[in-house]
């Protein structure tokens, strides 16, 4: 209740700019009209003006909100809390007209009041619920639901199914890259798997009713944090789940809380103190949590058992494996490769590493990493093994779908494992992504765009995702269009070769004058074969042939050095001079080679000057098509 300084009792005071704090309608107001104020922060201005020209601790706040004995990460909360106080009584922090911050004890309630002349007992605020512990867990959680007059604590416990309902869209969520509180930063990739696990888990809860951003993402924010606002319309996402690890070899504890975004309200805060085999339980509990508190309706699935020290140790090994992976790098795959191979000698029977393997041998090839006959059947036995022990892994689908695409040439199969893993896993963007490009090989460019759009949705900030969306302009010959997509990535990310497809959009769009300026930006940044094939390309279709051969002469010293298939290096110079008959040849070494080369065949405009010829025919029914 509010209760006076002196320790009378007052209804409502005022102060300030015709403010009113409303103890009994628990309401703030401005001018007579209501002032928009939560719960949390209501009950701290509440407790502030109560204890006026008094300090008021964190810890009392903590005590107030939360009651005694809550162990969850209350910091932040508090802040967000007081910014919100700030805004709504449009103070300034640095020149403080009603609440001082007092270093980082807490907070003092600085102005002037006048107080109602009728005594009133205020409201009685919703009582605090004490947790409860149990097992292994140190400090349990304060539950959040949503109710008319504020957000009330509760002990956590299963709703009941006919208290659930499914929004009429899904819902979208965010997992922002859990922190690292360990103070090693060799423990990086342990938060950052765990972020990608948590996408994981919450993207396979109930993908027909909650949407979750995908990795590419949400990891932007890790290098730049924003305000919650902003993340917000950066995604277009209603919650964010935010979270900490800290980690030692006995104990793991991970704190987390939702976030609603339109109001910035902690919908609930949960900490966990574990055995790190008890992981996988953890991360479960969180995504039941979540699930519970946006009222999705869920079928009860069991939490799996505790992991043994081996199983553990391979699970570890999988994070790690991911991190490694994710860096697109000749390096990060060589890493993450022998990460995977060591968390199967841990634990044979994990499918998910197996696909990981997959992923890595997949990309290393369709990279210009290695020769595809080197690695493809690796890949090929890997992901077919991680189908094996799990048929419902939507990764294994999608990276069966890509060797079938670019090594078998079996476009029909590949079409069948991609809406396989889309069906498995609506959320899973890799799915979405590969799917839209394989439609724009195939020359589906209304339904590429339409996938590609599902995929940016997912992953909003996603600059690879963008630079494909691009690419399928580009060959739907909407040059404009790509090269406006195209100006938009490279301005974000200079060094992202699938953006540099802008040069033979400016091209053939007629633009000669741009494709240089664009051509000699790409030779500030990159020094490998790719420059001077596109300069051949340019200078070739500008008429300027002994700088265009100049150029090609580059390309074979550089080819020795960064990529093991030069088949597209070359057959982009060749096209460049004019010289057609040797952009042939080299297509058909590529198809004995069974290089991923052919991929495009039928449809990159810059092959346009072979499609009258006979052997160009056989080359596509070479490609698969």
């Amino acid at each position: 209740m509010l209760q006076a300084h002196r320790g009378s009792f007052l209804s409502t005071i005022r102060f300030g700019d015709e403010l009113e704090l409303d103890a009994t309608a628990y309401e703030l107001r401005r001018g007579g009209r209501a002032v928009r104020l939560e719960r949390i922060p209501m009950e701290i201005l509440l407790l502030l003006v109560e204890r006026r020209d008094e300090l008021v601790t964190r810890e009392q706040i903590v005590e107030r909100v939360w009651g005694k004995g809550v162990h969850v990460e209350t910091d932040n909360a508090i802040n967000v809390a007081m910014r919100k106080i700030r805004t709504a009584l449009r103070d300034d922090s640095e020149n403080p007209r009603y609440i001082r911050t007092v270093t980082a004890k807490g907070y003092r309630f600085v102005a002037e009041v006048v107080a109602s002349p009728q005594p009133v007992l205020a409201a009685p605020p919703p009582s605090p619920v004490r947790p409860r512990s149990a097992g292994w867990i140190a400090a349990t959680v304060a539950v959040a639901i949503l109710a008319v007059s504020g957000i009330y604590l509760f002990r956590s416990k299963p709703a009941p199914a006919d208290a659930a309902f499914a929004p009429a869209e899904r819902v979208i969520l965010a997992v922002l890259p859990f922190e690292n509180l360990t103070g090693d930063p060799e423990q990086e990739y342990f938060s950052d798997g765990l972020t990608e696990e948590m996408i994981g888990r919450l993207g396979n809860l109930a993908p027909d009713k909650l949407a979750v951003i995908a990795r590419t993402s949400v990891m932007r924010y890790k290098r730049d944090p924003a305000p919650l606002s902003k993340v917000g319309d950066d995604l277009h996402v209603q919650y964010v789940l935010e979270g900490s690890v800290r980690r030692d070899p006995q104990r793991v504890r991970i704190t987390t809380q939702l976030v609603r975004v339109s109001d910035q309200t902690h919908v609930w805060a949960r900490q966990y103190d574990r055995d790190p085999a008890d992981l996988l339980r953890v991360q479960d509990e969180i995504a039941d949590a979540i699930a519970r508190e946006i009222r999705i309706t869920l079928a009860a699935s069991p939490s799996p058992s505790p992991l043994t020290p081996d199983e553990y140790e391979a699970y570890d090994l999988y994070l790690e494996g991911r991190h490694a992976w994710s860096e697109r790098t000749p390096d990060g795959f060589r890493r993450a490769i022998a990460l995977f191979e060591r968390a199967i000698e841990k634990r044979p029977g994990d499918a998910r590493a197996y696909a990981g393997l997959a992923d890595c041998y997949a990309l290393t090839a369709s990279w210009g990493f290695a020769p595809a006959a080197e690695v493809i059947p690796k890949a090929k036995e890997a992901a077919l093994t991680a189908l094996k022990l799990d048929e419902r892994l939507a990764a294994a689908h999608t990276s069966l779908a890509l060797i079938h695409e670019t090594y078998d040439r079996d476009w029909a199969a590949a079409e069948t494992r991609f809406r396989r893993a889309i069906q498995l896993d609506p959320n899973y963007v890799t799915a979405h992504h590969w799917y839209a490009e394989h439609l724009g090989f195939m020359g589906r460019f209304d339904e590429a765009l339409a996938e590609i759009e599902r995929a940016r949705q997912l992953d909003p900030l996603s600059l690879i995702v963008a630079a494909d969306r691009g690419a399928i302009l580009y060959f739907a010959k909407r040059y404009d269009e790509a090269i406006e997509q195209f100006s938009v990535v490279l301005e974000k990310d200079p060094k992202l070769g699938r953006a540099r497809l802008i040069i033979p959009a400016y091209v053939l769009a007629g633009h000669p004058d741009r494709a240089y300026a664009n051509l000699e930006d790409l030779r500030k940044i990159e020094h490998g074969p790719w420059v001077p094939a596109w300069a051949t390309y340019v200078h070739g279709r500008a008429g300027r042939l002994e700088e265009a051969r100049r150029a090609f002469r580059e390309i074979g010293p550089l080819v020795e050095r960064f990529a093991p298939d030069p088949t597209w290096m070359f057959a982009v110079g060749h096209l460049g001079l004019g010289e057609n008959d040797a952009a042939i040849a080299r297509f058909e070494k590529a198809c004995v080679d069974r290089s991923s080369a052919l991929i495009a065949l039928k449809v990159d405009p810059i092959f346009d000057p072979l499609r009258g010829d006979p052997r160009f025919a056989e080359l596509l029914r070479c490609a698969g098509f």
